[in-house]
C-alpha cells in the first residue's frame, strides 16, 4: 500500500488528472457518471437505498454520508435533518471531514461546490472515495493501487495470447481482457474460445452480463461508448475493473505464494545465466592474452627497414585497433563479476567462485604478464628502425668509398710492374722517377679513404648488418690490393733509385705541373666525393650546421680556381716552348697520368655539383622544418588533451564522493558526464594520426611536450574503465538500497559521514578516519591503532559488532565473517559492512518462506505434484522446478510426487542449482 505521507500527494494528482481529463474530453463525464453512479449504488443497495442523479442525490450529504458508512464500516457523526442549505452543507463537511481523516487531502473540492450541485466537484470527490476505498489496498508483489492493478490484470491474462493488458483504456476497447479475467477464475462462466477479437461489442456485452449475474457486479460501462470512444475514461474503467479484483481476491492467497515462488526462481535463473557469462568471457579474454604474449616477446629483428616498419604498424594496430576492445572486455568482466557477487549478496546466495583459474585476480594476473611483454616492445621497434636506417647509410657510403678507390687502383698494379726503366733514355729514367714520386704522393694521399672504408665496414660488424660477409670480403680485397700496391711501390722506388745516379736532368716544368696537378686533382676528387657523399640528420640545427660548411666550402672556390689556372698556365708554358723551340718529344707528360683536359673535366665537375649540393641541403631543411611542423602540431593538441583526462579523472572522483540528488540522479548525471567523455573520442583519433605521421616521418623525439601518445593511450583508457566503475558502484548501491528497504535518507547520511572523514577527497578512509566515521553514526568502538587502509580487520569488525549489541562467540562470529568475507581475505570493506547490517533488519526471502509457499500451492501436503506446478507456475519455471526437485520419499507420497523440501533448502546453501 503507499505510505500515509504520500496520501496527500497521490490524491492531488488524481484530482488534477481527473480535471484536465474532463477539460480535454467530455465524452469521459458521461462515462464517468455512469461507471461512478453504478459503483455507489452496489454499495447503497446494502443499506436499502440508491441513487439516480449523482449530482442531485448527494446535494444534502445523507446519502454521502450513508455511502461512507457502507464501505469504511465505521459510523459517522450524526447527520442533519433539516432541509436548509447550510444544513445540507454541514452534512457535507461531516463526509469530506471523514474522507480527510483517512489521510485523503481533498483540493479544490468544498461542501459548498457539493450542495449547489458542481457535476465536476461531485465526479473529483467519488474519484477520491474510489480511490482510497476500492484501489489503494490492493497490492501485488511489490506494487500497489494503480500499479498494483494493472499488474494484477497483467498477470490474469498473460496465458491469454490475444489479450495484451498494458492501460486501463485502450488495452480494454475489445472486451477481451474482461472475457478473460472471468474465464481466468469461472471458465465455467464463459466458452472463451468462441470469442473474436473483430467482435468487441458482442465480448463487452458478454462480460458485463456475466459479471452483472454470477458475480455481483453491476453494469458500470456501456459497450457502446467504450466502442465509440477514441479512449475510454481511465478512471471509469479502473473503478469497474477493481471490482473484479475484488470478486475474485478469494485465490489471492495461492498467487501471492506463486508470485513468491516465481521471483526466487527468477533470481536464480538470472545468477546462473551471469555466471555462465562470466565464464565464457573470462575464457575468451584468458585465451587472447594466451595468443598475444608470445608475439610481443617476439624480438628477433628484421633485415630491412621495410619489414621492421610493418612490424611498427602491426603494433600500431595492436594498440589501437585489437587492446581496445580487449580493455573494454576485462573492465566489463569485473563489473558483471561485482554485480553478479552483489545480487547474490542480496538474494541470500552463496558467493560466486569462479572455475579455477579464471578468478578475477587470475585475469589480472594474466593481464599483468600481457602490459609486461608489451612494455619496450614499440622501444624496440623505433630502435631496430633507427639502427637499419643507420646500417643503410653506412652501406651505401662503404659501396661510394670502395668504388672510387676501385676505380683509382684501377691499372695502378699493372703501371707498377712495368719494367720500361730498363731499356729507356737518361731523360726518360729522370721522367719514371719524377712520375713515380708523384704517384707515391698520390698512394698518401689515397691512405685516408682507405682507412675510412676499413673503420665502416668495421661499424657495420659491430652493428650487426645482415649482408657482413659481403662487406669484411670486399674490404679485406682492398687492403690486401692495398698492402700490394705499397710492396710494389716500394720495390720499384729502389729499382728508379739505383738507376737515378745513371739519369741526368728532368724537364722542370713538367715535373713542376705533376707536382701541382696531383693535389689538385687529389683536391678535386675529394670535393667531388664530399659533394656527393650522402647524409642523414634530425633536427635543423644539424642540417644548418651541414648548409654553413657547404658555405665555408663554397668560399675557397675563387682560391682553388686560381690555383687551375696556374696549373694550366705551366702546361700552356710547356706547349710554348715545344712550339717556340721545336723541341721533339715523345708521348704526354712523364712524371704524371694527370692532363688538362682531365683537370678541366673535374673542375666542371666540381661546379655542376655544387649546385646539386645546394639543391640536396635545401631539400633536407625543408623536410626538417616540416618535421618540425609535425612536432609542434602533436604538442599543441598533446598539451591540451592530457591535462584534459587528468582533470576528468579528479572530476569523476568528486563526483563519487560528492552527493548530489538521489543515487538514480548520481546515475544519471554519470552516464551523461560518460557519454560526454565518449564524445571526446575523435580528438585522441585526431592525436593517433598526428603521431603516426611523426612515426612516418622517422622523428624520435619532441622537446614541445611531456606527453608522449603511449600516455595519452593509458590516461584515456583509465578514464574510461574509472567512470565504467563508478557507474557500476553506483548501481550496486540503488541494487543494496531496493533489496535493503534502506532509505535514502539513511544512505545520505552515511555518504555525508563518510565525505565528512574523507578529508583528502581521495575516496577511501584511513582506519582513524574510518573509527571516527562510525563512531559519528552513534557505533561504540575501542580506540586501538589501526593500520590506515580505509577497512576493518576481523577483530576491529567483532570489536564494533559487540559494541553495537552482539553477544559473539567465535563459531558466530566465523559465521558472520564468511558472510562479510567470503574471499577470507580477513579484512571487511563498506559495502560488506553495510550489506550485513541491512540484511540483519530487512524482510528477504528465507527458506523457511519457500517452504511455506511450496506448501500453499501444495495444498498444506508435504510434497508437491507436476501438475499442481504448472498450473500456478509460468510454463519455464514450473519446468524449472521439476528437473531439479528430487522425488519425494515419505510414507504419505503418491506417484509422481515431488520433495519441494530440500529444494527450497538447496536454494539458499551449498549447491549446484
Amino acid at each position: 500500500m503507499e505510505q500515509e505521507c504520500d496520501g496527500d500527494i497521490v490524491y492531488m494528482q488524481q484530482e488534477d488528472d481527473w480535471d484536465r481529463d474532463l477539460l480535454l474530453d467530455p465524452a469521459w463525464e458521461k462515462q464517468q457518471r455512469k461507471t461512478f453512479t453504478a459503483w455507489c449504488n452496489s454499495h447503497l443497495r446494502k443499506a436499502g437505498t440508491q441513487i439516480e442523479n449523482i449530482e442531485e442525490d448527494f446535494r444534502d450529504g445523507l446519502k454521502l454520508m450513508l455511502l461512507l458508512e457502507v464501505i469504511s464500516g465505521e459510523r459517522l457523526a450524526k447527520p442533519e435533518r433539516g432541509k436548509m442549505r447550510v444544513h445540507k452543507i454541514s452534512n457535507v463537511n461531516k463526509a469530506l471531514d471523514f474522507i480527510a481523516s483517512k489521510g485523503v487531502k481533498l483540493v479544490s473540492i468544498g461542501a459548498e461546490e457539493i450542495v449547489d450541485g458542481n457535476a465536476k466537484m461531485t465526479l473529483g470527490m467519488i474519484w477520491t472515495i474510489i480511490l482510497r476505498f476500492a484501489i489503494q489496498d490492493i497490492s501485488v508483489e511489490e506494487t500497489s493501487a494503480k500499479e498494483g492493478l494493472l499488474l494484477w490484470c497483467q498477470r490474469k491474462t498473460a496465458p491469454y495470447k490475444n489479450v495484451n493488458i498494458q492501460n486501463f483504456h485502450i488495452s480494454w476497447k475489445d472486451g477481451l481482457g474482461f472475457c478473460a479475467l472471468i474465464h481466468r477464475h469461472r471458465p465455467e462462466l464463459i466458452d472463451y474460445g468462441k470469442l473474436r477479437k473483430d467482435d468487441p461489442m458482442t465480448n463487452l456485452n458478454t462480460a458485463f452480463d456475466v459479471a452483472e449475474k454470477y458475480l455481483d457486479i453491476p453494469k458500470m460501462l456501456d459497450a457502446e461508448d467504450i466502442i465509440s470512444t477514441l479512449r475510454p475514461d481511465e478512471k471509469a474503467v479502473m473503478t469497474y475493473v477493481s471490482c473484479y479484483y475484488h470478486a475474485f481476491s478469494g485465490k489471492q492467497k495461492a498467487e501471492t505464494a506463486a508470485n513468491r515462488i516465481c521471483k526466487v526462481l527468477a533470481v536464480n535463473q538470472e545468477n546462473e545465466q551471469l555466471m555462465e557469462d562470466y565464464e565464457k568471457l573470462a575464457s575468451d579474454l584468458l585465451e587472447w592474452i594466451r595468443r598475444t604474449i608470445p608475439w610481443l616477446e617476439n624480438r628477433l629483428p628484421e633485415n630491412t627497414m621495410q619489414a621492421m616498419q610493418q612490424k611498427l604498424e602491426d603494433f600500431r594496430d595492436y594498440r589501437r585497433l585489437h587492446k581496445p576492445p580487449k580493455v573494454q572486455e576485462k573492465c566489463q568482466l569485473e563489473i558483471n563479476f561485482n554485480t553478479l557477487q552483489t545480487k547474490l549478496r542480496l538474494s541470500n546466495r552463496p558467493a560466486f567462485m569462479p572455475s579455477e583459474g579464471r578468478m578475477v585476480s587470475d585475469i589480472n594476473n594474466a593481464w599483468g604478464n600481457l602490459e609486461g611483454a608489451e612494455k619496450g616492445y614499440e622501444e624496440w621497434l623505433l630502435n631496430e628502425i633507427r639502427r637499419l636506417e643507420r646500417l643503410d647509410h653506412l652501406a651505401e657510403k662503404f659501396r661510394q668509398k670502395a668504388a672510387i678507390h676501385e676505380a683509382w687502383t684501377d691499372g695502378k698494379e699493372e703501371m707498377l710492374q712495368k719494367r720500361d726503366y730498363e731499356t729507356a733514355s737518361l731523360s726518360e729514367i729522370k721522367a719514371l722517377l719524377k712520375k713515380h714520386e708523384a704517384f707515391e704522393s698520390d698512394l698518401a694521399a689515397h691512405q685516408d679513404r682507405v682507412e675510412q672504408i676499413a673503420a665502416i665496414a668495421q661499424e657495420l660488424n659491430e652493428l650487426d648488418y645482415y649482408d657482413s660477409p659481403s662487406v669484411n670480403a670486399r674490404c679485406q680485397q682492398i687492403c690486401d690490393q692495398w698492402d700490394a700496391l705499397g710492396a710494389m711501390t716500394q720495390k720499384r722506388s729502389e729499382a728508379l733509385q739505383k738507376t737515378e745516379k745513371l739519369l741526368e736532368t728532368i724537364d722542370q716544368l713538367y715535373l713542376e705541373f705533376a707536382k701541382r696537378a696531383a693535389p689538385f686533382n687529389n683536391w678535386m676528387e675529394g670535393a667531388m666525393e664530399d659533394l656527393q657523399d650522402t647524409f642523414i640528420v634530425h633536427t635543423i640545427e644539424e642540417i644548418q650546421g651541414l648548409s654553413t660548411a657547404h658555405e665555408q666550402f663554397k668560399a675557397t672556390l675563387p682560391e682553388a680556381d686560381k690555383e687551375r689556372q696556374a696549373i694550366l698556365g705551366i702546361h700552356n708554358e710547356i706547349a710554348k716552348i715545344v712550339q717556340t723551340y721545336h723541341v721533339n718529344i715523345a708521348g704526354t707528360n712523364p712524371y704524371t697520368t694527370i692532363n688538362p683536359q682531365e683537370v678541366n673535366a673535374k673542375w666542371d665537375k666540381v661546379r655542376q655539383l655544387v649546385p646539386q649540393r645546394d639543391q640536396a641541403l635545401i631539400e633536407e631543411h625543408a623536410r626538417q622544418q616540416n618535421n618540425e611542423r609535425l612536432r609542434k602540431q602533436f604538442a599543441n593538441q598533446a598539451n591540451v588533451i592530457g591535462p584534459w583526462i587528468q582533470t576528468k579523472m579528479e572530476e569523476i572522483g568528486r563526483i563519487s564522493i560528492e552527493m548530489h540528488g538521489t543515487l538514480e540522479d548520481q546515475l544519471t548525471h554519470l552516464r551523461q558526464y560518460e557519454k560526454s567523455i565518449v564524445n571526446y573520442k575523435p580528438k585522441i583519433d585526431q592525436l593517433e594520426g598526428d603521431h603516426q605521421l611523426i612515426q612516418e616521418a622517422l622523428i624520435f623525439d619532441n622537446k614541445h611536450t611531456k606527453y608522449t601518445m603511449e600516455h595519452i593511450r593509458v590516461g584515456w583508457e583509465q578514464l574510461l574503465t574509472t567512470i565504467a566503475r563508478t557507474i557500476n558502484e553506483i548501481e550496486n548501491q540503488i541494487l543494496t538500497r531496493d533489496a535493503k528497504g534502506i532509505s535514502q535518507e539513511q544512505l545520505n547520511e552515511f555518504r555525508a559521514s563518510f565525505n565528512h572523514f574523507d578529508r583528502d577527497r581521495s575516496g577511501t578512509l584511513g582506519a582513524e578516519e574510518f573509527k571516527a566515521c562510525l563512531i559519528s553514526l552513534g557505533f561504540d568502538i575501542a580506540n586501538d591503532a589501526q593500520k590506515r587502509t580505509g577497512i576493518m580487520d576481523a577483530e576491529d569488525f567483532k570489536t564494533c559488532l559487540i559494541s553495537m549489541g552482539y553477544n559473539l562467540g567465535e563459531n558466530e562470529f566465523s559465521r558472520i565473517m564468511s558472510i562479510v568475507d567470503p574471499n577470507r581475505m580477513g579484512l571487511v570493506t563498506f559495502q560488506a559492512f553495510i550489506d550485513f547490517m541491512s540484511r540483519e533488519t530487512a524482510d528477504t526471502d528465507t527458506a523457511d518462506q519457500v517452504v511455506a509457499s511450496f506448501k500453499v500451492l501444495a495444498g498444506d501436503k508435504n510434497y508437491i505434484l507436476a501438475d499442481e506446478l504448472r498450473r500456478e507456475l509460468p510454463p519455464d519455471q514450473a519446468d524449472y522446478c521439476i528437473a531439479r526437485m528430487a522425488p519425494y520419499t515419505g510414507p504419505d507420497g503418491v506417484p509422481g510426487a515431488l520433495d519441494y523440501m530440500s529444494f527450497s533448502t538447496a536454494l539458499y546453501g551449498e549447491s549446484d542449482l
